[in-house]
């Protein structure tokens, strides 16, 4: 069951129809077996269901982070004049580097640059999402 934290007006939009109308950033963050954090910039997550969100990542440190720490934080600051937006809680449940689904995701609209490395291997990242809170704050508006 993923937790939503809403106010009392709530919302009748699903996590994924959020992403799919919004623009803006997304900072993943990951942390080492000892604890050391990295953050690094990541495009929208992409909906496999409402409670489970995968990545495409090269193996870089977030990757390898997410080897020895399976919990990870995904910031969305939308891209308006105020700060709104969401931060999912998550925890990888898997990964697979098998072409196919990785360029069947590939495949969906998306927004802005992606820079690419064509030599970099890549990874299909599954999460499931423990807990959804605003950019700011503790409740949903």
């Amino acid at each position: 069951m993923v937790i939503v934290e809403m106010s009392r007006r709530g919302t009748d939009m699903s996590l994924s129809d959020y992403f799919k109308k919004r623009v803006g950033t997304g900072v993943l963050a990951t942390a080492d077996a000892s604890g050391k954090v990295n953050a690094a910039i990541y495009g929208r997550p992409h909906f496999i269901d409402e409670q489970t969100i995968v990545f495409i990542m090269a193996d870089h440190l977030t990757h390898a982070n997410l080897h020895a720490n399976d919990n990870a934080v995904y910031l969305f600051r939308e891209s308006v004049d105020r700060y709104v937006g969401r931060r999912l809680y998550l925890t990888k449940t898997g990964e697979t580097d098998d072409p196919k689904p990785i360029e069947e995701i590939r495949a969906q609209p998306r927004h802005g640059d992606h820079p690419e490395d064509p030599h970099d291997k890549k990874y299909l990242v599954f999460f499931h999402i423990d807990r959804v809170l605003p950019l700011i704050g503790d409740t949903i508006k």
